[in-house]
Formats: structure tokens, C-alpha cells, sequence
């Protein structure tokens, strides 16, 4: 039987509390977390915002093209997994796990252009660029947590909106002409090297400016037989459904709203660097999104924000091939969804540290960004298809699935006692 909530409460009750921390020394770490987190997941979608110039060199299939981001997500699981196993958050410094990820996730990513052939070992070090990058979020996130405490939602939000800037950038730089090769793009080379050398920046930083706050705990070893607990428990489960109906929807968005945008913009005779400069919008206005939901979430309530979040999200999905045919209304649309198919996305990973068994934290937080990401495997999938089905007017349609079924979580936990436990009482 699961755990009640005084259970859980009880079993987490430190000896001591910790002091709370200088608040000038807590934002400038809070930011330079934020940064170097900004600066290392450039990596995530390096190879994905350069498919255009590797389909005219490689042929890439349209298989190939999503494997290209799939390869990353598939990483990031096993990379996940592997070190919480392997506790190497608790037995190593986070500041250290976070640096040498980074960097090995950089030398993963430059080693594409300098050895890869072809799609076949782009793709593995692709892989491998994602077993790296899950030593670099999830100390992210704890680093963060060792200086937050009743503003959790605020500074994980500030921490996800760094990461989506982050995975904005690399359209971004396809799409400024600082290195314009004979189309007009800059070689795919350089994005790769550029974010490589970002990454590199983000562990220099860590290991140079960043501090471990005083809220560090130490956690309960990963133990796989508590890895069920979080979808038994009925609050825990339902925080989690809410997470995954978000996933669905997220990194499938993020996937191929550029292509959508490149598509429309091109049918309009505007210009690809116009159309790959509001990609990279986008996806990086998600960053406000996210700052803007920790804020109101901490105040206002988990559910209430990530209910209202998957709304919007989920009438932009149905609607947004509408107007494929107008580029101006179509990057307005796609604006409003940036902003807010990933402003939840904190306050899902906030309300499951709240929810659960404060000793397994760790393995909960693991087993829902585990599913999710797997989740997105077949999402990112299922575009092109459909692409080719009903067209990119209604292909995104299906993706509003995953908000329906959070919506109907979210409320479902909104109307359970346990929900107070959230953001101070704030359901």
C-alpha cells in the first residue's frame, strides 16, 4: 500500500534545518545555473536545426531526419537510468558530474562533423550526445534545488526556461549569416562546433563561479523496487499523467514547428533565414513561459497554471496548420504555443517532489522523465506520416491528445486533499 502523506512527510523530517541562504549570493548562483544550463543544451537540437543542409548531403530519409532529435531523447533514458543506478549525483560533486558531462557531451557532438560518414554514426554519436546530456539537466535541476525552498516552482521554471532557450539556439545560428555558405546557410559544421564550444563554456562556469547551496540533502540510493511507487500512489500518478500528456505534445512541437514554419514561409516566397530566425522564436520564447508559470504557480497553484498552460498548448495544436498559408498569422500562433507548450513543464517535476516519498524523490523525478522521454519517441515519430496523410494543416492535430489527457489529470489532483501539499497549499 502507498505511503500516506503524514508517512511521507515523517520520513523526510531533517535533524537540522539549514540556514537560509544570503539572497544577493542566491540569484547570482541561480543565474549562472541558469546560464551554463542555457549554454550546455545547445547540444540537444545541434544536428536537428542542421537536417536541411544533412538531407541535401547525406539523402537522409524521413526516418533518418527524426532519428536525428529520437537519438538524443533515447540517450538522455539511458544516460538517466545509468547514473541513477549508479548514484553518481550523490557520490560525486553535482558541479563535477555537471562539468565533465558537458564536455564530454561537446566532444560527442564535434566528433560528428570531424569523423561521421554518414547518418549511420552521426546518429550514434547523437546517442551519445544524449548519454551525456542526462548528467548535465538532472544535476542542473539539483543544484538549483539546493538553494530554492518555498520557491521551488520559480527556480526550477528559471532553470527549464534556460534549457528552452538553450534548445533554441542552434536554429538560431543556422539561421544567421556569420559563416553563409554557397545556399546561403551557414555549413552544418559550424552550428556543430559553435554549440560544442557553448557546452564547453557551460562547464567552465560551473566549475569556476557556481556554489552548492545549503539546502543539499543527500538522497536514498535509486531503488528500482520504489520505481512503481510514483504511478501506485493515486496523487503522484495522477502529477505524472499530467507530465507525460505534456511530453507527447513538447518535444514533437519543438521537432518539427520549424520545418512547419521553413514549409510556409517558402510556399509565401519569404525569406529561410526569416523563417529559421522564427524558429528559433518560437521555441525560445518558452523561456518566458516557464519563468512566467513558476512565478504564478508558486502563487496561485500547480494545477491551476498547468491546467490553463495545456489549454492554450492544445487549441494551438489543432488550429495551427490553419494558417499555413499566411506566414505572418502562422509565427503568431506558433509564438502563443511556444510560450506555452513548455511553460508546465517545471511545475509537473515540482508537484511530483511534492507528492512523493521524500526519501525516493530522486527515483520518482527519474521513472517520470524516463517515460516521458520515451513518450516523445513516438510523438516526434508520427509527424512525418502524418504530414503525408492529411498534410501539415491537420498533422499536429494528434498531438492535442497529450494536453486532453493532462487537462483531465490536473483536475482530477486539484479535487484530491493530498493537493496542498503543492506550492504551500496552493493547489
Amino acid at each position: 500500500m502507498a505511503s500516506s502523506p503524514s508517512s511521507r512527510t515523517d520520513a523526510a523530517t531533517p535533524s537540522a534545518v539549514p540556514s537560509r541562504p544570503d539572497p544577493r549570493e542566491k540569484r547570482r548562483n541561480l543565474f549562472l545555473i541558469a546560464g551554463a544550463e542555457l549554454l550546455a543544451m545547445t547540444l540537444w537540437f545541434s544536428a536537428s536545426a542542421v537536417v536541411p543542409q544533412l538531407t541535401a548531403e547525406w539523402s537522409l530519409t524521413g526516418a533518418q531526419q527524426s532519428w536525428m532529435t529520437m537519438s538524443v531523447q533515447v540517450g538522455f533514458v539511458v544516460g538517466a537510468v545509468g547514473s541513477a543506478v549508479l548514484t553518481i549525483a550523490d557520490r560525486f560533486d553535482t558541479r563535477h558530474v555537471f562539468a565533465v558531462s558537458a564536455i564530454l557531451g561537446a566532444a560527442a557532438n564535434a566528433a560528428i562533423p570531424l569523423w561521421a560518414a554518414g547518418p549511420e554514426s552521426a546518429l550514434a554519436l547523437r546517442f551519445a550526445t544524449g548519454v551525456f546530456l542526462a548528467g548535465v539537466y538532472p544535476p542542473g535541476m539539483k543544484l538549483v534545488a539546493t538553494w530554492s525552498d518555498e520557491d521551488r516552482g520559480f527556480s526550477i521554471g528559471l532553470l527549464v526556461g534556460a534549457l528552452t532557450v538553450g534548445s533554441a539556439v542552434p536554429h538560431l545560428l543556422n539561421a544567421l549569416p556569420l559563416f553563409p555558405g554557397p545556399t546561403g546557410l551557414p555549413p552544418w559544421p559550424t552550428v556543430l562546433y559553435v554549440t560544442s564550444a557553448q557546452a564547453v563554456a557551460a562547464a567552465l562556469v560551473v566549475l569556476a563561479l557556481v556554489q552548492t547551496g545549503p539546502h543539499l540533502a543527500k538522497a536514498a540510493r535509486f531503488d528500482w523496487r520504489r520505481a512503481a511507487e510514483g504511478l501506485r500512489h493515486a496523487p503522484t500518478r495522477l502529477a505524472n499523467i499530467g507530465y507525460f500528456g505534456h511530453m507527447w505534445e513538447l518535444y514533437a512541437m519543438w521537432a518539427w514547428v520549424p520545418l512547419l514554419l521553413l514549409t510556409s514561409y517558402q510556399q509565401a516566397g519569404w525569406s529561410d533565414a526569416a523563417a529559421r530566425t522564427a524558429g528559433f522564436a518560437v521555441i525560445a520564447i518558452g523561456g518566458v513561459g516557464c519563468v512566467l508559470a513558476g512565478i504564478w504557480a508558486d502563487r496561485l497553484g500547480r494545477t491551476r497554471i498547468t491546467t490553463w498552460s495545456l489549454a492554450v498548448s492544445g487549441a494551438c495544436s489543432l488550429t495551427v496548420g490553419l494558417f499555413i498559408t499566411s506566414p505572418a498569422l502562422l509565427t503568431l500562433v506558433c509564438l502563443l504555443w511556444g510560450l506555452a507548450v513548455v511553460a508546465d513543464s517545471a511545475q509537473f517535476s515540482a508537484a511530483v517532489s511534492e507528492l512523493s516519498d521524500p526519501r525516493y524523490v530522486g527515483t520518482a523525478l527519474t521513472v517520470q522523465t524516463s517515460i516521458g522521454f520515451l513518450i516523445t519517441l513516438v510523438s516526434i515519430r508520427i509527424i512525418p506520416p502524418a504530414v503525408d496523410l492529411v498534410g501539415w494543416e491537420a498533422a499536429f492535430a494528434v498531438l492535442a491528445l497529450g494536453p486532453a489527457a493532462g487537462i483531465w489529470s490536473m483536475q482530477r489532483l486539484r479535487r484530491r486533499p493530498e493537493a496542498v501539499q503543492m506550492a504551500s497549499g496552493n493547489r
